[in-house]
């Protein structure tokens, strides 16, 4: 199949295609356009020229939109799943899940209203505080979750009056086109644009004049460069970037309801998820019960291509991240214990099956740096306040958790973490109504809620005097 670009109300090819490979097969499956310059401008263009009727529309009828594009997802969820496990890898179930949520957070952003305050209203003065939108955003998607995230930005721009390009990753774009081809039918042209690019085309979007705010979901080293090509034009900046998530797990906690709680957490898209469990300190008198039950249930996943029947886990979701994730194990096997997986599968696709690393330490790669696909590793310690330290020493801060049956406790600690997301016994609850936000090197602004959407517009003060 060939997916086209979305500009200005018309679908556009391109002399040049970029195939997309299905991740459990290496073959190509589909090919979308390879934008060009000249598509990032007109896109650009098109939004510009969009925005002040958009603008102007009702707030009601904004929502109204935002809502039929959730009804899309609804009504066409099992064809697109399957488009998406297919470039993407994900399991059948992760993927129709994927979609689920994604309508699940258009609705709630249909729900929200961009509003100011009186701030003053005497005999003298009437000063208002108000929320104006911005303009053009620009929002840049990663490749694990490539419907649910342009949506995170497709929400909350066109309910506060934005307009957006956007632009996915070359990796995972045809669901998306596919979504916004279909949604086409009733968004008036110019409102949302998207462009396919083999990566090169990212320096000119953020940092052209005419857009007015970048949101950037994927690595903290990509976050860096668009923070220096948004520089020249003083943009609005929202970072939601890279985590190295730790969990805190105490000695009264129930082993093995942990244990799955924490798998889930750590190996949700094959551990390919910004907030996942990336390390795991576990109190000494429980460790060796807790990698042991970790261990079983890891052997117990069944790893494969997403579209067949039974299978917990798919393949990472290109070859880049499978090579970075690949070395890591190797060195992990050097530093530690393989408990469970460190197999990569002789065949096609890009599968390695779950695996638990016991026995290492912080100084060692696999618990230092963010592996972003499926491993674990699981480090004993003996203090509570060391281990706090040990998960706070890190350029990172975006998720966390705290395990104990005495929640009061587990709470206590749960604040010392400095990251945005903390959780107590349970780790990835997030929702369209619950802020996101990163410490340190995890980002800058606020994703989901009404503070995301206060993200997208410009605070203006009316002062009237009397």
């Amino acid at each position: 199949m060939f997916q086209k670009m979305l500009i200005n109300g018309e679908l556009v090819g391109s002399d040049s295609k970029i195939n997309v490979l299905n991740p459990a097969t290496e073959e190509v499956f589909a090919a979308v356009p390879k934008g060009t310059k000249d598509d990032i401008n007109n896109a650009v263009s098109a939004a510009k020229n969009a925005f002040p009727a958009w603008a102007a529309r009702p707030e009601s009828e904004r929502q109204g939109m935002v809502n039929q594009m959730a009804d899309v997802i609804a009504s066409n969820a099992d064809m697109l799943a399957r488009l998406m496990t297919q470039e993407q890898g994900k399991p059948l179930a992760e993927a129709m899940g994927e979609m689920a949520w994604a309508e699940g957070y258009l609705r709630h952003y249909a729900t929200l209203s961009v509003s100011g305050r009186t701030i003053q209203d005497d005999d003298d003065f009437k000063i208002q505080m108000r929320r104006v939108p911005l303009g053009v955003v620009a929002g840049i998607c990663p490749w694990n979750f490539p419907v649910l995230v342009p949506f995170w930005k497709i929400g909350p721009a066109l309910i506060s009056g934005n307009t957006i390009v956007v632009k996915p990753a070359p990796t995972t774009p045809v669901t998306i086109l596919k979504i916004l081809e279909l949604c086409n039918e009733f968004i008036p042209a110019g409102v949302v644009n998207i462009v396919t690019d083999e990566n090169d085309l990212g320096p000119l979007l953020t940092g052209h004049p005419d857009v007015a705010k970048v949101s950037f979901t994927g690595s903290t080293a990509t976050g860096k460069k668009i923070m220096s090509s948004s520089s020249g034009s003083l943009k609005r900046v929202t970072l939601e970037l890279g985590g190295n998530d730790p969990s805190i797990v105490m000695p009264d906690v129930n082993v093995p309801e942990t244990a799955a709680q924490i798998y889930g957490g750590a190996f949700l898209n094959a551990g390919q998820v910004c907030l996942a469990v990336k390390r795991a300190y576990v109190h000494e008198d429980i460790y060796d019960d807790m990698c042991d039950e970790l261990g079983k249930i890891a052997d117990a996943a069944i790893v494969g291509d997403g579209l067949e029947q039974g299978v917990t886990m798919g393949p990472i979701q290109n070859k880049a991240q499978y090579e970075l994730v690949k070395n890591l194990l190797e060195s992990a096997k050097k530093d530690g214990k393989i408990v469970s997986g460190g197999v990569v599968e002789n065949k096609s696709g890009y599968f390695i099956r779950p695996t638990i690393v016991r026995d290492v330490t912080d100084g060692d790669d696999i618990v230092d740096l963010e592996q972003f696909g499926p491993v674990l590793p699981v480090i004993k310690y003996t203090d509570l306040d060391d281990a706090v330290s040990r998960a706070n020493n890190s350029d990172y801060g975006l998720g966390a958790s705290v395990w104990s049956s005495d929640v009061d406790k587990a709470a206590d600690v749960a604040v010392q973490i400095e990251s945005g997301s903390v959780w107590v016994n349970q780790h990835i609850n997030i929702g369209p109504h619950i802020p996101m936000a990163g410490f340190k090197s995890s980002g800058i602004g606020v994703e989901q809620s009404a503070e995301g959407l206060e993200e997208y517009t410009q605070v203006q003060v009316l002062n009237i005097a009397k």
